[in-house]
């Protein structure tokens, strides 16, 4: 287990967890979403290749459609 944080709040996950399977435990919808790692946006199509290190900070941002 490696201990990140997400949105401010600390996290064990499994080493070798990526981006898209954080998004799936934590049953989020990732067509709506956009996300940081350590300061820098990662487009989607990298989330499943993208390997969470231990330290990591991950902010998930939520699209809100309005009008």
């Amino acid at each position: 287990m490696i201990e990140i944080v997400v949105n401010g709040t600390p996290r064990n996950v499994a080493q070798g967890t990526t981006i898209l399977t954080l998004l799936e435990a934590l049953a989020i919808t990732p067509d709506r979403v956009a996300v940081e790692l350590d300061r820098v946006i990662i487009k989607a199509p990298r989330w499943p290749e993208t390997t969470l290190n231990d330290g990591a900070r991950i902010e998930i941002v939520h699209f809100v459609g309005g009008g």
